[in-house]
């Protein structure tokens, strides 16, 4: 009987005894970019967390309290802050060549490592972009300001980025466009305040690269002139573009004219009506997206 019993107990137990399988990692999606960058934002929120444990007294229930006689006394009575004069890869996150320096309340582009090749820096409080901030950093290829305050950049702010292939300025407060670095593949300048004379005529003639544009979301009336051939992607969605003509996205003197790479425009909330200007969409392989009635 004691040997039934023992094997019996063997038999419950050993699926028991098996490795639980190994926890996955949530994959996280931002803005336009497939980038990770979670490592910032998850270490201030544990932070927080933390700020929020320690009582007026100066006591704290969440740590042991072997942890609490190693903190200095002083350091209790003071409420946790930003220190934003820290240097770069201590405020931020430096990774690879890449500065994570998001959601930490910067008001103006930190000195990054020569060695930089990609920069994101959203959601802080931005106001300015100074052409030494990206003076001596000429590895650049991505630069990602979205979700500051950004109401201007100075001239040649990006002039030495001459490896630079995306540059996003998306909800910013900009009224006119900053000189684009000539390989640039993607630019997102949506939810601003750009209007037509804030984009020069020939703003995107040289970028021959160009494959993705979004300027949706801003005061625009009027297309942007000299669209590159390499364009393939044209966002224009909600400003006030009112007329177009059969030179916009066409060329009116050469009826064989196509526009190959374009595979969408957008241009619903604008106030016109694309039945009007017909002649405008005969190169393209697919109308525009928007108000035909």
């Amino acid at each position: 009987m004691e040997i039934l019993q023992a094997t019996f107990f063997l038999f419950v137990f050993v699926p028991l005894v098996n490795p639980a399988p190994p926890l996955q990692q949530e994959s996280l999606q931002f803005y336009e970019y497939d980038t990770d960058v979670a490592m910032g934002s998850l270490t201030q929120q544990d932070y927080e967390m933390q700020s929020k444990d320690i009582r007026k007294d100066g006591t704290n229930v969440s740590l042991d309290t072997s942890l609490m006689l190693q903190r200095d006394d002083s350091q209790l009575d003071v409420p946790p802050t930003k220190d934003t004069n820290l240097p770069t890869c201590l405020l931020c996150v430096c990774l690879s060549g890449s500065v994570y320096c998001e959601e930490i309340d910067i008001e103006a582009v930190p000195p990054l490592p020569k060695e930089t090749a990609y920069l994101y820096a959203r959601f802080n409080k931005i106001k300015r972009i100074a052409a030494s901030d990206f003076a001596d950093i000429t590895t650049l290829r991505r630069i990602d300001f979205s979700g500051n305050r950004i109401e201007e950049i100075e001239d040649g702010a990006f002039s030495k980025l001459l490896l630079l292939e995306e540059l996003s300025l998306a909800e910013n407060r900009l009224v006119k466009l900053p000189v684009l670095p000539p390989k640039l593949t993607t630019f997102n300048a949506n939810q601003n305040r750009i209007k037509s004379r804030g984009i020069k005529a020939n703003a995107f003639k040289k970028l021959t690269n160009l494959a993705y544009l979004y300027l949706g979301h801003n005061a625009l009336e009027s297309v942007p002139l000299n669209l590159p051939e390499s364009l393939r992607i044209l966002h224009l969605q909600y400003n006030n573009i009112t007329t177009i003509t059969d030179d916009t996205f066409c060329k009116s003197n050469n009826t064989r004219y196509i526009r190959t790479r374009m595979d969408e425009i957008r241009m619903e909330g604008n106030p016109i009506v694309l039945a009007k200007h017909v002649n405008a969409f005969s190169c393209l392989r697919m109308l525009p997206v928007g108000t035909y009635y």
